[in-house]
């Protein structure tokens, strides 16, 4: 599904070039959950960039659906990365004024879809993490952990093939964080493929696979 080969990126120039990626090579098959863990400044959430689409590397091929992605594009990636991709932050990113519902539909704006669909299909993603309750509440009625299922609703609402997710507990308590966990979980063993950055062993335990990254590299868990 996922397969990258010897992705590098640089930031900057000369003495003050910062080498996010030094040469990675990963794969992640379709279903797969994959946590990615290393020290500040590894690398993990360029990667993690790289793989949704939102960066690209200076070198290295990227094959997602056995295409290679980097030959196409702006118009064509962003509409890859908007029907492949859902992404979950650490900081909720949640628009203060509007409701749990309208901040899930706020993603289907752009897909030119009827209001009565956009409104349906973010009632169902609220019901899939078990808030549909709290459908109209704002994010200041909502508890952290509340507000981070909504999160992970809104990224679910154009069906993703592929939940990125960084750091989607970092801000929450340990009862909140093991909640959004069993949500991520469920959607995995649904089908739904997860790749996290994390920090905490604990929530990386519940990914099937583990990959280490130092300086760049991968230092376990690649293949």
């Amino acid at each position: 599904m996922i397969t990258l080969t010897d992705i590098t990126k640089v930031y900057g120039e000369g003495a003050a070039a910062i080498h996010a990626l030094g040469g990675v090579s990963m794969t992640v098959e379709p279903g797969e959950s994959v946590a990615i863990m290393g020290p500040s400044g590894s690398g993990k959430t360029t990667l993690l960039n790289i793989v949704g689409l939102l960066d690209a590397p200076d070198n290295g091929g990227y094959r997602l659906f056995d295409h290679e992605v980097f030959t196409r594009g702006d118009r064509e990636l962003s509409h890859l990365r908007n029907e492949t991709f859902g992404f979950v932050f650490q900081s909720f990113n949640l628009l203060p004024r509007y409701t749990a519902v309208e901040n899930v539909e706020v993603p289907l704006r752009y897909s030119n879809r009827p209001r009565k669909d956009r409104r349906e299909r973010a009632m169902e993603a609220l019901r899939k993490v078990g808030l549909a309750d709290r459908a109209l509440h704002t994010p200041s009625e909502l508890s952290g952990g509340q507000q981070q299922r909504v999160a992970i609703a809104r990224a679910l609402a154009n069906e993703p093939k592929v939940i990125l997710a960084d750091e989607p507990t970092g801000n929450l308590d340990s009862t909140s964080a093991q909640g959004i966990m069993d949500v991520l979980g469920t959607l995995n063993e649904n089908g739904m493929t997860l790749i996290m950055i994390t920090h905490a062993q604990e929530i990386a335990a519940r990914a099937k696979r583990i990959v280490q990254l130092r300086d760049g590299r991968i230092a376990d868990g690649g293949a």
